[in-house]
Parts: C-alpha cells; structure tokens; sequence
C-alpha cells in the first residue's frame, strides 16, 4: 500500500513540474489522479515513570532501525548566552561513558550506522540508523551519549575554536549576515530567537562549566521523547529502552517561553560594497502551526514563493533572471509564526526584483487564482507529503514536529484532507491578511552605492523605518 502511495504521489508531483510545452511534444498528458491520503503506520506510545515518552513505528521492509532521542532543549534555551546550546552539542559529540568520539564512532559503524547530534531552535536530537540486528546495543550506546557525556576538559579548548570559527565564516557571508538582522528585527535582542550569532568574545568567554550547567538544567528524562521506526523487535527494544534510560533522572521541567514576530515597516540595509549580488529577506508575522489559517497558508506559501513551479520563481527566475534560487517558507516558533522569501539578485536588478516581488504579492492579493493552477499546487503539497513520509527518517520528523507542538493524534492523517480543503478564495485571502506590505520586515545586504539610492525611491520604502549602519 505504501508503494502505491509512493508512486502515485510521485507521478502526480512529477506531473505538476512538467511544462506545458514538454507534455505537447509527446502524447497527450494523461489525467492526473486524485491524490491519496495519507495513513500514519501503526504507532505504539508508552511513557517511563520518569517521564520519558517513546514511540514505536513498525515500518517498511528493509532490515534497519532508526532510533531518534528528541529533547525539548536548544537554543530557546540559551537566554543571553548564544550558541552555549550549540557548544553543549558539540562537546556531546567528543565521547560519553569514558569513551572516545573514535571508540564509539567505531563501535556504531561496525552496526552499520553513525551517531549524529543536532542541536535546534527549540530541541535537541541524538539519533542513529543501524542493522535492526544491532538495535538494542545500539540504543546502549545512544542513551550513553545522551546521559553520560564526557565533557573532556582535554578536548574543550578546540571544540570551542571549531566554533569560533564557524562563527567567523558566517559573519562574513551574506546570507548568515542578513538572517542575523531579519531575526534580530523580528524577535528583537532580548528573546533567544532574536539572535542567531554570537560575537566571537562571548564564545570564548563560555567555560566548561557553562557547559555542563546547561546540560544539567536542560537535559533529562521529563524533556526527551524516544522514536524507534523501522524494523525491530517490540519487545526487545522496549526492554532496551528502560535498561538504558529508566533510572534516568526526570530533570529540570520545560519552562521556555517564546515570542511573537514583530511587524514593520522596517527596512534594515546592510551595505557590501562590490558585491555583485544583493541578499535579501523579506518576511511578514504569521499564524501559530496549530491555528485554523495554518493549512491555507501552506497553500498560499507554495503558491507564491515555496515551490519550484512558484509565481515568484517563474517571474524572478525564469521570465526576468534575476535570481538563482528564490524561495519563501512558513517558520513556526513558540509563540506564533513567520512568512519569509529568500533570494540573492543581480546587484543592478535588486530594485527591479523587489517590483516583481510586490507586485507578486498584491496580485495574489486582489486576484483569485484560477482554479487549475490551485488544484496543481494543492495536488503537489498532498504529494509531497507523502513522499516526505515515505522513509523512517521522514517519518519521524514528522511525528517529532507533531508532538513538539502538542499538535493533535490525528494530525498527519488529516493533513492531506486540510489542504485539500482549502479553497481558491482562501488562498488570496491569506495573503493580503498575513502580508500587508505596509508591515513588512525587509533586510538587504548589498552595494548600497549601486542599489541604495533606486532601492530608496521605492514607494513600499516611504513609510518604513530605514536602518542603515550609522543606526546601528
């Protein structure tokens, strides 16, 4: 059955890309299915008496395991002290239970996986995939991971120059530069959120200790949620579970709190000088995940920007060639959501490429689209949602994200029903309720000698609040 799912989302996907022109050279296009539904496999939940939550998905036929332990810790964590999650994580990665990052890295390859740490905005995860065979030792050696990190004063010293200078690469790419004032514009300086790079003094001033406070504070059984889908043995892997974790300490609760985007106009410039292209980041405060508008948004998103066969890809990269890779997205956050569109354009076509980008918008604004072009993009997102679940690492992704959020049981089998439910109307709708361009957030970081001044003159930018260096 998952087969057939898989294949008929593919054709269907494969489909909605095909250009016009490509299908009139060959046989007439054939009709294009209705899209399937989606079924979430047979999943099975219990909860430790330390409050460690575990999930099980028996799934697909290949004989591996993917084992993934989320923790509701990152970088919401942080307070003021950015990045000191990211440190957390690296340090994990260098060895747990008196073991090396070289001995457990070989003790995970000879069970034919690797063990990987990934630090997030709001949670942490440490996951592997292994020959189901290995499973249950390869649990072992996670939960050693999870519980028992070294914290090798030996090793700190270049874990934390290792991010320094990933730190220094980034400032000095465009595209890290414009993220850190969209967000720092949006969430402001005193919510983690709003800071997405330190400064090179404050992570050398972060100490071992820092390290394990926060680890100790953030880390433990009442925050972590274990998913083990693939092939395996139910009862032998629970048995692994509450061997390696079930005198776990339940730990400090989850007492995070978020923050909603701020709205415009603001217009932050950010000046390169020579750069041949001009980065931007345009963005609008959005929805939370669970609200009743949260599925026509996905709808308006794909349309507009978050696609490949998208309005403002057509038009800025395929009709004018102004840019690359455009592309906008949904991003949801404790507190609410943010609508974002990225490119890097041509430095001379930057004033050109953001006619075309508003115009884009209010065009979805004051016309409803027609109705084919609504069915391909509703058809498309039904389709690729199944494909994005067609692998136990998809499939986990989208449980964690549905449990992160308290969303409800149901809510990846009914996902596919939602979107296709949203109307053309509501489509157009969405746009002009969640992205007035008169409170917009817009980053660009280029040659301000060469776009300032037509950038300037744009009649979206007359009641803006411009920042430029000297305000900084």
């Amino acid at each position: 059955m998952i087969n057939t799912l898989f294949r008929a989302a593919l054709a269907a996907a494969s489909l909605a890309l095909l250009p016009a022109t490509a299908l009139a050279q060959g046989s007439e296009q054939p009709p294009v299915g209705a899209p399937k539904p989606f079924h979430l496999p047979q999943t099975r939940s219990f909860t430790l008496d330390n409050g460690l939550a575990v999930t099980f998905i028996p799934y697909g036929l290949a004989p591996t395991t993917r084992i993934s332990v989320q923790i509701r810790a990152g970088n919401i964590d942080d307070g003021d002290r950015t990045w000191l999650a990211d440190l957390t994580g690296a340090m994990m990665e260098e060895g747990a239970a008196g073991r090396s990052k070289e001995d457990l890295a070989t003790a995970i390859a000879a069970m034919g996986g690797s063990v990987n740490v990934g630090i997030g905005w709001n949670s942490s995860g440490v996951s592997t995939n292994v020959l189901s065979q290995y499973a249950a030792d390869a649990t072992a050696l996670l939960a050693s991971v999870v519980r028992q990190p070294n914290f090798d004063p030996a090793e700190f010293d270049r874990v934390r120059q290792n991010l320094v200078r990933n730190v220094d690469i980034q400032r000095a790419e465009p595209g890290s530069i414009a993220t850190e004032a969209f967000r720092r514009i949006l969430f402001g300086d005193g919510h983690p959120y709003g800071r997405s790079l330190p400064t090179e003094e404050q992570l050398r001033s972060y100490t071992l200790d820092d390290v394990s406070a926060f680890y100790a504070a953030n880390f433990g059984a009442g925050r972590t949620r274990i998913y083990v889908a693939g092939r395996f043995d139910d009862v032998e892997m629970e048995a692994a579970i509450r061997a390696a974790f079930g005198d776990w300490a339940r730990g400090e609760p989850d007492l995070a709190g978020g923050t909603a985007p701020r709205h415009g106009p603001i217009v932050q410039l950010i000046d390169r000088p020579g750069a041949p292209q001009t980065t931007l980041r345009l963005g609008f405060p959005v929805m939370a995940i669970d609200d009743p508008d949260a599925p026509a948004m996905t709808v308006m998103n794909a349309m507009l920007g978050g696609s490949f066969t998208s309005r403002l890809t057509r038009n800025l990269r395929e009709d004018k060639g102004y840019t690359y890779s455009p592309g906008s997205g949904t991003t949801w956050v404790i507190g609410g959501g943010f609508w974002s569109f990225n490119a890097d354009v041509t430095a001379s076509e930057t004033a050109p490429a953001l006619r075309e980008t508003f115009m884009e918008i209010r065009r979805l604004q004051d016309e409803t689209p027609p109705q084919a072009e609504a069915n391909n993009i509703r058809n498309w997102l039904a389709g690729v949602f199944i494909l994005q679940n067609a692998s136990t690492g998809g499939l986990i992704g989208q449980l964690a994200n549905r449990d992160l959020w308290n969303l409800p049981a149901d809510y990846l089998d009914t996902y596919v029903p939602r979107i296709l439910a949203v109307s053309d109307d509501e489509i157009s709708l969405m746009a002009r309720q969640y992205l007035p361009l008169d409170e917009m957030v817009l980053v660009l970081v280029g040659d301000l000698s060469l776009i300032g001044d037509e950038v300037r003159a744009l009649p979206e930018f007359q009641n803006a609040h411009i920042i430029t260096a000297s305000d900084n």
